[in-house]
């Protein structure tokens, strides 16, 4: 089967599957019941191919619209345009110059002509009655104004489906339609022949039956559909830096209003359509929009924002222009939601389970129905009736075609694809409370498999509260911490040195040191960049007073491919000066004079440089994490479209930065290690520092530290003797990250998890069989790129969703094994009574409710057993892994065999056994065996809860949900057989009865136990 299953549903990947191979399984299911409830977790290819269609037209739109606009620009160039545009009356009243349209159409057609005429930039922000400098005002009553004009930053979703939509879609079951037909049909002949209310029984117990499964179903469904709209709104989660009343604050992006002064940098989104207000080096990738993966540059030339796209480099700030439903990006995500998420591997390969097992017992059902039938038919002949045909031969034959509709409903197996989805949103929902955020369903599965976790250092193995704890300036080595210290810095340090330090620490930043609201100060930008600037400021720097004595003219942002970022000053005097930091050993390559301790500039000779190497090191050593700082004088002749220089500058000085580790870090790598998983630290920062902070988390062990550089030099021999060895790179760029996860998957046939929280991690979390990208440091772009987000940056949280992961691989497969040995058993029963009695011993009634035992209610409880902690204690299932392994076919056989073997020996000895005598005694016997199957089944559901081990009970009163199945399970059962009997064919029994059908059942356990012991 499994090689059936490889060959057939094995196309679909846990991500990027091609849509060819989403088609090809679809055609190759086409025996189901119920192809709404089916196919409802599956991507809606129609929908994707709307939206790629969406994207082709943008990117010919936008085409069209640059080469016009780059026309129009030598057109308009010192020409007087006269404006036609007339505001409407509403917008004026409300306080505004130009409406939402007007607006939409400058942006999105790229306008300049427009745009010249309601006066630039400036003029836009004075019509839309905002600030460039102090942004919106948050008064409400304003703030309501400009959403009744404006609308706001929503996209337009599809409405939450009720509970009886979900009703109407169980309802539209095939099989359920024709017993439904067959009850009313029975319903019909049955009052004609013996009248109401007798005649009305079986037609009126299929019914009772029939909506009974539909509303366990649709309940079921619906509690699943509240799960995944409460996952997609924490999806949608983003907040965004913005300016109003003059101070800087995060707001939701749904908050977001035309008028807004956004902060945007490096990795993150556009939240919505804007344009340029001031900015550095700014690359946009407009790919998500037009399918083009050519980055845009955007300047005062170019002042164009589109929302969706990505900030690729550089930061900017943005004034926004329009919001919601009235942009590409709104237009195409209400088509792109709708497209729905990949199916997952196991969803696929339980669908092609489904096929098998339906066509199987398809065969069954009409074999069975043709030898009932046929015995009806030798009856009669026997009897010479043959050719008199009554309407109670013709209910007969109803009955009959009945129990073969009612078998093809127990043999497919619908819920096994549908549990799949039941199990990973109640997986995703309890992930969402441990602080992981899934993004794709497949990564919820994958993750029980992962072998390897590459993790990034900084924040996920760190806590990322970075500060200053040691510093190299002037070749003086100082501890920094505290005021005392920071004050005997300062008397030591002479004043030229000190200008310089912190001209560079307070204008070569990412971060900002600004007021809020209650007038504190706040430092703003990433741990790195708010510990150099903390130590600015305690060596008393003022942050503003910096910024107005010179003016930034040009800003290189740090990337991880670079390992460095630059600024170039224009100072007081008209000179410019250029300011660098980064990766010391990067920048110290850089330098060829440094600030000796009199603050003069001197040559860096051989040793003074071999002095400031051993610093490095030395401060690698104790796990700080070192940047250096250097500048340069680069006289007046420096253009802002020139670069910013690469070597002959000047050594400032080193500073180390403490990041400790996390809590409970080390522990969790010891828990990977005992599961099978290998831990490997990728990190930019120097070796050193790296080495010693994998030894504290017990990463570093028999294994080789590398850096990037050396690892780039490697041809595919050497990297395939190496890998395996490696557990810590160091100095890694991106593409060092990508070619290790890449090696990895292919050569090793691992399954990989990689961490990343930057924008070039991207290629690494896309290559990756599970991306996580991190909640709280983590860009938008790597967020976008990865499967789960882990919402705390934490190390032990991606332990927690591998335990999850595993959890929900083995719960699928306890309910796969309950449910194949139910369906085995019911066909093997009903088709074997046929062929040798003449009739079957469980009636459609009965069948429908041991498929609800099956199906719905087995999915619930054992789809949702929460993980233990053995689960990290066996070794993961890898990429090569059956899922339907040697252990559930010996378990699904013993069982099936045993259950068979009961139900033969009631049909034949059961008269005998239990003194049956009298006109009822086939009813009785019959009602024995039905009640003896669910209790089979009851105390199987209980030994599934373990596929190996013998203690089932151990935490049975902890699964709620399981314990609460049971008790239904058994409370409806004795209903049905004590006082539905009119209705489900069934007759009370008495205590000795129940008490052997109960042992009957119980008896599997010891037998299930016993079987645990067979080695395969």
């Amino acid at each position: 089967m499994e090689t059936y299953l490889n060959e057939n549903f094995g196309d679909v990947k846990p991500k990027n599957s091609s849509e060819e191979a989403l088609q090809r399984w679809r055609k190759l299911c086409w025996l189901v019941k119920n192809r709404k409830r089916r196919f409802r977790f599956t991507a809606n290819l129609s929908k994707r191919f709307e939206a790629e269609a969406i994207r082709r037209s943008n990117q010919e739109k936008f085409r069209v619209a640059v080469l016009v606009s780059q026309a129009a620009l030598q057109f308009i160039h010192g020409l007087k345009l006269s404006s036609e545009y007339t505001v409407p009356e509403e917008v004026r009243a409300a306080g505004f110059e130009i409406c939402a349209d007007e607006l939409g159409s400058i942006v999105e057609g790229r306008d300049v002509k427009k745009l010249k005429i309601h006066g630039g930039i400036e003029g836009i922000s004075n019509k839309l009655a905002t600030s460039l400098d102090e942004g919106l005002s948050t008064s409400e009553q304003l703030l309501n104004q400009r959403k009744e004009i404006y609308g706001i930053n929503r996209f337009t979703e599809s409405p939450a489906r009720g509970f009886w939509i979900f009703v109407w879609e169980a309802l539209q079951d095939t099989t359920l339609m024709i017993l439904a037909v067959c009850a009313l049909v029975s319903l019909l002949v049955g009052i004609v022949m013996e009248g109401w209310p007798k005649g009305a029984h079986d037609g009126i117990g299929i019914v009772a039956s029939i909506l009974l499964v539909v509303f366990v179903t649709a309940t079921s469904d619906y509690r699943q559909s509240l799960q995944f709209k409460d996952l997609d709104r924490e999806k949608k989660k983003i907040t965004i830096q913005v300016t109003r009343n003059g101070f800087r604050q995060k707001i939701s992006i749904y908050d977001l209003l035309p008028g807004d002064i956004v902060h945007l940098n490096i990795g993150d989104q556009v939240p919505a359509d804007g344009l340029f207000v001031s900015g550095f080096s700014v690359l946009i990738n407009e790919s998500s929009l037009t399918g083009e993966s050519e980055p845009v540059n955007v300047n005062d030339r170019n002042p164009f924002l589109l929302s969706g796209t990505k900030v690729q480099d550089g930061s900017c700030r943005m004034l926004v222009t329009t919001v919601g439903m009235r942009t590409q990006w709104g237009k195409l995500m209400a088509t792109l939601s709708e497209g729905g998420d990949d199916e997952t591997p196991l969803q696929v390969k339980l669908n092609g389970v489904a096929n098998i097992i339906g066509k199987i017992g398809l065969f069954f059902a009409v074999v069975t129905f043709s030898v009932l039938v046929q015995g009806l038919f030798s009856r009669k002949l026997q009897e010479g009736s043959h050719w008199k045909w009554s309407s109670g031969d013709a209910r007969e034959i109803l009955e009959f075609f009945a129990i073969a509709v009612t078998i093809v409903v127990v043999a497919v197996p619908e819920g096994l694809p549908l549990a799949v989805t039941l199990s990973l949103a109640f997986a995703m929902k309890k992930m969402m409370s441990d602080k992981a955020l899934v993004r794709h369903l497949a990564a919820c599965e994958t993750m029980g498999s992962a072998t390897t976790i590459c993790s990034d250092k900084t924040g996920t193995l760190t806590t990322n509260h970075m500060t200053v704890v040691k510093a190299c300036i002037c070749r003086k080595i100082k501890d920094v911490g505290s005021s005392r210290i920071s004050f005997d810095f300062l008397t030591d340090i002479p004043d030229s040195a000190m200008r310089i330090l912190l001209q560079s620490i307070f204008n070569n930043t990412g971060g900002e040191v600004v007021r809020d609201k209650n007038d504190k100060i706040e430092i703003l930008g990433t741990p790195t960049e708010s510990a150099l600037l903390e130590f600015g400021l305690s060596l008393r720097g003022d942050f503003l007073r910096e910024r107005q004595m010179s003016k930034i003219v040009k800003v290189e942002p740090f990337n991880s491919l670079k390992k460095r970022m630059g600024v170039v000053l224009e100072l007081p005097d008209g000179s410019f000066r250029a300011h660098c930091k980064g990766a010391s050993e990067i920048i110290l390559a850089a330098c060829d004079k440094v600030i000796d301790s009199n603050g003069k500039v001197v040559p860096l000779d051989e040793e003074s440089m071999n002095e400031l190497e051993n610093t490095i090191e030395k401060f690698a050593s104790e796990a700080l994490r070192t940047i250096c700082l250097a500048y340069m004088e680069i006289g007046r002749g420096y253009s802002a479209e020139s670069s910013i220089p690469s070597s002959g500058y000047t050594c400032i000085g080193i500073v180390g930065i403490k990041d400790p580790v996390r809590a409970g870090v080390r522990e969790s790598v010891a828990i990977c290690r005992a599961a099978g998983i290998t831990v490997r630290m990728v990190t930019g920062d120097n070796i050193n520092t790296a080495k010693a902070i994998a030894r504290e988390c017990g990463i570093l062990t028999d294994g080789i530290a590398i850096e990037g550089p050396e690892f780039r030099e490697k041809n595919d021999q050497e990297l395939h003797d190496l890998i395996p060895k490696i557990q810590v790179m160091a100095r890694s760029s991106p593409m060092d990250k990508h070619t290790l996860v890449k090696h990895l998957r292919t050569t090793f046939e691992e399954v990989v998890a990689v961490t990343g929280d930057g924008t070039n991690d991207a290629p690494a979390l896309h290559e990756a069989d599970i991306g996580l990208a991190m909640g709280i440091a983590g860009t938008e772009v790597a967020k976008e790129s990865a499967d789960v987000i882990i919402l705390d940056d934490n190390f032990s949280t991606i332990v927690t969703v591998a335990k999850w992961g595993r959890s929900v691989y083995i719960n699928i497969q306890k309910f796969v094994q309950f449910q194949l040995t139910v369906n085995v058993v019911a066909l093997i029963v009903n088709f074997s009574s046929a062929c040798l009695t003449g009739n079957a011993p469980l009636t459609a009634v009965q069948l429908l409710w041991v498929n609800m035992i099956m199906d719905t209610l087995g999915a619930l409880a054992l789809a949702t057993e929460p993980p233990n902690e053995d689960l990290m204690k066996r070794s993961p299932v890898g990429r090569k892994g059956n899922f339907i392994s040697n252990v559930m076919w010996r378990n699904i056989l013993g069982q099936a065999i045993y259950q068979f073997a009961i139900i033969w020996f009631l049909q034949t000895k059961g008269k005998v056994t239990f003194h049956l005598e009298g006109p009822d005694t086939d009813l009785t016997l019959n009602t024995l065996i039905f009640n003896s199957f669910v209790f089979c089944q009851v105390f199987n559901e209980i030994s599934s809860r373990e596929m190996e081990k013998i203690n089932v009970f151990e935490g049975i009163l902890k699964n709620y949900v399981f314990v609460a199945v049971l008790t239904c399970t058994v409370l409806f059962q004795i209903i049905i057989v004590e006082f539905l009997g009119t209705f489900a064919n069934t007759c009370p029994l008495s205590w000795k009865q129940w008490l052997g059908s109960v042992l009957f059942g119980f008896l599997g356990m010891p037998i299930s136990a016993a079987l645990k012991l067979i080695p395969v």
